[in-house]
């Protein structure tokens, strides 16, 4: 009867007080105990109420049924579709929603409907994945802060490939301590073929020049990003780099002046197609084993000499026991393979100036760190005095 005569007054009352009426309607759906046949009234009711032409009708709707599991799923569906104003709260909150019915909600949505959909608490792979693929920049940045997403690695790198230019996106990817290593140095190589780009359209370099500037800022990347990767993660790292033709001797070489012998180790095994163990085995033989892996590689011949003169200061000086230590130029060992290089008949000229950069490089380095310590030990006797 209540039903019958909510149908009866709601064709004549104005668009507010149809909007609480029906707000109230929705609420007696969710908590009265009705009959049967009043549960089916107002059901009835509430779907031709989908077809009123004010949209605070249909907000009220949305609001009430957006997060319960009790909601009628036709009615919820449809709001969903409705304009973005009133589906905004089912499309963020309700859990009738399928992943089917949010795949392509965000396949046919806009900008807002995209990103309701990215705060989703409960947010599977496949839903992310249509993200990635066709969400707008603001919907990807929603996703990326979103701890609830079950993002994969393809759909990381997707977001990198499609967005990684924006400055927004790359500062809410690099801070996640999860981030795998590929997907983290696919930004950083964003970041800096944007800078050379600006550089050169400013006139402040050459193209060569900007090119040769960001091919070595990149290498330095990869060695810290490496420096802090293990296990799988460092293995996708090196696929990463094989696919993109990153995996250079310049980086490996870097990487052993470094001091970093497992960013070596993997970089081989992945160039040889061998399993690590038995990279680490035939690096442990030197000699005629060496040479035989480094060639198995595809590294230049001219390289070989580096390589061994590099791999003997390792074994005499030590090796790192920190990722910082992992990640920077060990100048001593620098030093000592450019002076084996010297004086060898077998290293080429382009061999000599790369690590002449090398050497200059460790040396700006070290001369930094120096620094850096004097005005640290300088502001610590400084607040030593102050003190007494």
């Amino acid at each position: 009867m209540i039903v019958r005569q909510f149908i009866s007054w709601i064709r004549h009352a104005p668009a507010g007080e149809r909007a609480e009426a029906t707000r109230a309607l929705a609420r007696a759906w969710l908590i009265s105990d009705l009959t049967p046949d009043d549960r089916a009234a107002a059901e009835g009711a509430l779907l031709m109420m989908l077809d009123d032409v004010s949209p605070l009708v249909r907000q009220a709707m949305a609001q009430v049924f957006s997060r319960s599991v009790r909601a009628p799923a036709a009615i919820v569906r449809a709001l969903a579709a409705d304009q973005p104003s009133v589906a905004l709260p089912v499309l963020e909150l309700s859990p009738l929603l399928l992943d089917a019915d949010l795949v392509d909600l965000v396949a046919t949505g806009d900008d807002a409907v995209q990103c309701a959909v990215a705060r989703r608490v409960r947010l599977p792979a496949a839903v992310c994945a249509a993200i990635a693929e066709v969400g707008s920049a603001a919907a990807a940045l929603e996703l990326i802060e979103n701890p609830h997403a079950e993002l994969a690695p393809f759909s990381w790198d997707r977001i990198v490939e499609r967005h990684g230019h924006l400055a927004a996106i790359r500062e809410s990817m690099l801070v996640l301590e999860d981030l795998p290593a590929a997907t983290r140095l696919a930004l950083v190589a964003k970041l800096s073929d944007t800078l050379q780009q600006f550089v050169v359209a400013r006139g402040w370099l050459s193209v060569d020049r900007a090119a040769r500037a960001t091919a070595e800022a990149l290498d330095r990347s990869t060695v810290t990003v490496a420096a802090r990767s293990r296990g799988d993660d460092m293995r996708a790292l090196m696929r990463h780099l094989r696919v993109t033709g990153q995996l250079t001797a310049g980086l490996i070489l870097r990487a052993l002046l470094s001091g970093n012998l497992e960013l070596f180790e993997h970089a081989l095994a992945e160039l040889s197609d061998l399993p690590q163990a038995r990279v680490g085995a035939l690096l442990h033989a030197r000699g005629a084993s060496l040479n035989a892996l480094l060639s198995r590689a595809g590294l230049p011949q001219a390289t070989y000499p580096a390589f061994r003169a590099a791999l003997e200061a390792l074994h005499e000086i030590g090796f790192v026991d920190s990722e910082g230590g992992a990640a920077r130029l060990r100048r001593l060992m620098v030093e000592r393979v450019l002076t084996r290089c010297e004086t060898s008949e077998d290293a080429a000229a382009p061999l000599l100036i790369l690590l002449r950069r090398f050497a200059t490089e460790s040396a700006r380095e070290d001369a930094s760190a120096f620094c850096d310590d004097m005005l640290a030990e300088h502001f610590v006797a400084r607040l030593e005095r102050m003190a007494a």
